[in-house]
């Protein structure tokens, strides 16, 4: 039986050490859910491109600068990376095997394949917060798009990435300099407060404009130099 249009057809679901994810197709339109909750989906990809562009715009200029994707979400986000010949070294950290697993040969294969031959290119199978506690790589720029924000994770434990500790590691793979990016679904002053308390400099915020409801933001912060 063919699913109609309203009724979003199940791809593919697995059941994973941080719970259960699932790839569904919705009309023309192909959806990732993390423990029940929309993460993302194909239909646009503004945002993940203004995630990019504008941490490559704060890093003012340098050459070449090595980038951190946290998440692989859809792909728009690396694929937008590596289509511009101006980011070097492009490092994605995802911790759910079945999304790398859509992407390389499944169905999201078509929006990251040339990406993912970019030699660039690399994908580390692990959990983000795990990987820049411990880590001894650094970037020019982290980009963040792993929960639907700071306000509001996708798993408990990605919270305490959004505060003091956790934006210490953050700054402790940035080299002098570098720039985080966050995207989130809704503003968060209280974040930028927090980025501020952990020693980061020029904080603003970046707004998405949607429709109509809360429009999405990329959140800025410069490590000092």
């Amino acid at each position: 039986m063919t699913a109609s249009y309203d009724t979003p057809e199940v791809i593919d679901r697995r059941q994973g050490p941080y719970g259960e994810v699932v790839l569904r197709r919705h009309g023309a339109l192909l959806q990732i859910i993390a423990n029940g909750c929309f993460l993302m989906d194909t239909s646009d990809g503004r945002s993940e491109r203004l995630l990019m562009d504008a941490a490559h715009d704060a890093l003012d200029g340098r050459p070449e600068p090595d980038v951190l994707i946290g998440g692989l979400g859809v792909g728009f986000s690396l694929a937008h990376a590596a289509a511009d010949r101006r980011w070097g070294r492009i490092t994605v950290v995802e911790r759910e095997r079945a999304i790398i697993d859509w992407h390389r040969d499944g169905p999201l294969a078509s929006l990251s394949a040339p990406a993912l031959a970019d030699p660039r290119t690399g994908i580390v199978e692990r959990d983000l917060v795990e990987y820049v506690n411990e880590t001894s790589d650094t970037f020019d720029a982290l980009c963040l798009d792993i929960d639907n924000g700071p306000d509001w994770t996708v798993t408990e434990g990605n919270a305490g990435l959004y505060g003091e500790s956790g934006l210490a590691s953050c700054a402790r793979v940035l080299r002098p300099g570098g720039v985080l990016a966050v995207w989130s679904a809704q503003p968060s002053p209280e974040f930028e407060g927090t980025l501020r308390n952990a020693g980061f400099r020029r904080v603003r915020t970046e707004v998405i404009p949607v429709a109509r409801g809360v429009p999405d933001v990329v959140h800025l912060a410069v490590r000092p130099g």
